[in-house]
């Protein structure tokens, strides 16, 4: 498929601490730089199971910046029409990990991703090409979600980012005209912002280590996560919805959450906020040998 992703790109500084995490105080643990944003995660998974990906988006007006377009040319990633952001505008994700991998808390300082107006969109939408698929995530304004969705013929993924965001799609949902799109994806936190939102297709609700509850019409069903050892969770959630989009939209709802929960797993085991390590089948290319 080829899919055009809209959405952050930043840079991650990952913070674990090596034994169990002892809030407000110094932690001994290990420090990582490495290229994230949600939007850019997604569509770095994506490439890495074989889509073609076009990505939108306003790179930092920084040394982050720089470091984090490289990042996307490195994974073959289309950036063409990509932008950055006025010098010193951040684009920045700082995440402090437990020793389990599990994150005890996040600052996201992504003021680029504001630059992504309607009016910079439709200038790049124009060039685009032939699209089967777009995605967005909730970093991006309230006005572009709106004109995504009002805008877009082809069926349209959208990634709550946080609960605080997740307001974002509701507000969108409103301004718009078609008030609808096909896929939604959130945690609890987001979902329980998110309770009243009419209108998507197709709902995936990452339960965490409960698996994940797929609400499609009237139908509600629940699929348990798969066993996995944890060494670091920041970016399954962006596996998990690299997996569902590249499943297809023409799948059934238990072949999506089967891909995605695979993507998942495979992300949590890894160090890296996206996993290398994979072949188009999801399966690790060490399993191959």
């Amino acid at each position: 498929m080829r899919i055009c992703v809209i959405g952050g790109a930043n840079a991650d500084i990952v913070a674990t601490s090596f034994n169990a995490f002892v809030p407000g105080d110094s932690n001994p643990g290990s420090v990582r730089l490495t290229a994230g944003g949600v939007g850019r995660n997604i569509a770095h998974n994506l490439a890495l199971l074989g889509d073609e990906v076009v990505f939108l988006t306003l790179f930092g007006g920084d040394d982050f910046g720089l470091f984090t377009a490289e990042s996307c040319r490195k994974v073959h990633l289309d950036i063409s029409l990509c932008d950055y952001a006025a010098p010193g505008t951040r684009s920045c994700f700082l995440s402090i990990n437990d020793c389990d991998g599990e994150m005890v808390g996040g600052v996201a300082d992504m003021a680029a991703a504001d630059g992504i107006t309607p009016e910079w969109l439709a200038a790049k939408m124009e060039k685009l090409g032939n699209v089967d698929v777009y995605v967005a995530d909730a970093n991006i304004p309230v006005e572009t979600l709106a004109y995504l969705i009002d805008h877009v013929d082809k069926p349209l993924y959208i990634d709550a980012v946080s609960g605080a965001k997740a307001a974002k799609i509701k507000e969108a949902m409103a301004m718009s005209v078609k008030k609808h799109f096909f896929t939604l994806k959130c945690n609890q936190i987001e979902s329980a912002v998110l309770s009243d939102l009419q209108g998507v297709d197709r709902r995936f609700v990452s339960l965490g280590a409960d698996g994940l509850e797929v609400v499609e019409g009237d139908a509600k069903r629940h699929f348990p996560a798969l066993p996995c050892h944890v060494v670091n969770a920041t970016g399954a959630g962006d596996a998990f919805m690299a997996g569902i989009i590249h499943a297809g939209p023409e799948v059934t709802i238990a072949e999506a959450a089967h891909i995605g929960l695979l993507c998942a797993k495979h992300n949590i085991e890894s160090p890296d906020t996206v996993n290398q390590h994979w072949t188009r089948d999801c399966e690790p290319r060490d399993a191959r040998h």
